[in-house]
């Protein structure tokens, strides 16, 4: 009953924790590209997302060396961890929305989708933390999981959740080294803090993400061959290359206009002030990185090898049930905010994210 407790706290531990490191440990203070209310400048991040991750993985690996049992835990309590991040993301939905101004549009839509842009405690933003807390948190239970899996199945090598976990935790960690690039993305951009983002990353993104690991874990590996791992990989870093290279790609643009990225000249549509980028990645399609997304979550249940079960399906499905109705509401509001520049874009890039489909 008290490990079932303690599992039940274990993601407000964890967001506790994590507050804290995120605040004393050192860190990077860039400029991001939405503009500040109150100043009108450039809001300030402070950015250490990665050291963050790093210092809690290397003391989860010495945890796992002197006591297995303790670095299994977050795994072996998982649904009494998802029950305590539901309540956590409840409560800090309530906390957050509540003190906030109504934006007119209803309380149930306040709740769901927000009404400040950017709140934030201590120095610490809101957003930049709670994708902090959803990596980190995700990380932990996946590697819980692998420890737990080489224990269960000793005799065997875990080809399957071993190339799932190494391929997850290269796209956490490498997300974490682009902070600075993800600033200039919808979600700091456009969303604001409300259910969808606060328990989405308190709660749905550390616990279902991995939900190939849950599938996975508690049954032995499928015994596929070395090949299949390449497979894997090459969907994986495939999906990983469009959405990684039209982020970038995108970044450059917004900060260092005129600058070639892989060899590439930008090529611009201009309308006074505004400027769209119409090539290299971004004359693909209008969002080429959400296919990346997608690509990589098909990477991932490519890993597992069990076509058949459903379970892992749910995770790419996800994306394309969130990126769909995003693709659709970024493009109302950059026909909004650039008019005639946008309808010359949407000729020159028909294709929406899929090339030739969609």
């Amino acid at each position: 009953m008290i490990d079932a407790w303690i599992g039940f706290f274990f993601p407000w531990l964890a967001a506790a924790v994590l507050f804290t490191l995120h605040r004393v440990l050192p860190a990077r203070h860039v400029d991001g590209y939405i503009l500040d209310p109150a100043t009108g400048q450039r809001r300030r991040y402070r950015l250490n997302g990665l050291p963050v991750m790093l210092l809690v993985v290397g003391a989860w690996c010495v945890t796992a060396a002197v006591a297995p049992e303790v670095a299994t835990f977050p795994w072996v309590h998982r649904w009494e961890g998802l029950a305590g991040a539901c309540t956590l993301g409840l409560a800090f939905t309530l906390g957050v929305v509540l003190p906030a101004p109504p934006t007119g549009r209803g309380l149930l839509v306040d709740l769901f989708l927000g009404r400040w842009p950017d709140p934030g405690w201590l120095g610490v933003d809101a957003k930049m933390f709670l994708y902090l807390f959803g990596a980190v948190v995700l990380e932990v239970l996946l590697l819980s999981a692998l420890r737990w899996h080489l224990a269960a199945f000793p005799d065997e090598l875990p080809w399957a959740l071993g190339t799932y976990t190494v391929l997850f935790s290269f796209f956490l960690f490498e997300y974490l080294f682009f902070e600075e690039v993800h600033l200039y993305t919808y979600d700091f951009v456009a969303e604001r803090v409300g259910f969808k983002l606060g328990w989405g990353c308190l709660t749905f993104y550390p616990y279902f993400y991995g939900i190939g690991a849950w599938s996975q874990a508690g049954r032995p590996d499928p015994g596929h061959p070395w090949w299949w791992c390449v497979v894997a990989g090459g969907v994986f870093f495939t999906g990983w290359g469009l959405s990684r290279g039209a982020n970038l790609q995108k970044f450059l643009h917004k900060t260092q206009p005129g600058r070639p990225f892989l060899g590439i000249a930008p090529e611009v549509l201009v309308d006074g002030d505004h400027r769209l980028l119409v090539n290299g990645f971004w004359g693909v399609s209008r969002h080429v990185n959400y296919l990346g997304e997608i690509g990589m979550a098909l990477g991932l249940v490519v890993a597992l090898g069990r076509p058949g079960d459903p379970a892992p399906w749910l995770y790419p499905l996800y994306y394309v049930l969130l990126l769909v109705p995003r693709q659709r509401d970024d493009d109302r509001r950059c026909a909004a905010k650039y008019g005639a520049l946008w309808e010359r874009y949407v000729q020159r890039v028909p294709w929406r994210i899929v090339p030739f489909v969609y």
